[in-house]
């Protein structure tokens, strides 16, 4: 699928190099779609959600990586002079809670790791609402990313047009 985008892209550029003055009519301009899952107020407020979704989890992963430290360094330290019984006891809640704490971690970074693609998916369809619309707005024929373009003028860079319709869609 990548090839055949790109076998795409580039008959494009062959096409606009050999046909110059049928393309000179033409309305072609450039996104940096980075730059505006960056700046968008939707990508801001995005980030917001998740931070405040995931950070009481965090918290708690945090404080028990902290714990876990705690029993590592009372190990270390204490290990030699408790009984046989006491340091296998120890040890055994030391293995219990790592392992317990292995997948949480895990849980907590898969779950952020969906919602964060949600959230992307709902900002991608949100910006190319607003692309189609500026497009069609403005009566561009073309618009392009930086995935496949090598070099833009700021002329054609309509990015900041895009994050103010952003800004509006609000």
């Amino acid at each position: 699928m990548k090839t055949a985008i790109r076998i795409l892209c580039g008959a494009l550029v062959v096409g606009v190099m050999l046909l110059p003055g049928t393309l000179a009519a033409q309305n072609v301009a450039f996104v940096n779609m980075n730059n505006i899952l960056e700046d968008s107020p939707q990508a801001e407020e995005a980030m917001r959600e998740l931070e405040k979704e995931f950070s009481p989890r965090d918290s708690q992963l945090v404080a028990e990586r902290e714990e876990l430290q705690r029993l590592r360094d009372r190990l270390e330290r204490e290990g030699d002079l408790m009984t046989a019984t006491q340091r296998a006891d120890l040890e055994r809640e030391f293995t219990a809670r790592s392992r317990e704490f292995r997948r949480a971690q895990e849980s907590f970074t898969e779950d952020l790791n969906v919602r964060r693609n949600e959230e992307l998916a709902k900002l991608q369809r949100l910006i190319n609402d607003a692309i189609i619309e500026l497009a069609r707005g403005r009566d561009i024929d073309l618009i392009l990313t930086e995935r496949n373009v090598l070099y833009a003028s700021d002329r054609i860079d309509i990015t900041d047009d895009i994050i103010a319709a952003m800004q509006r869609l609000r």
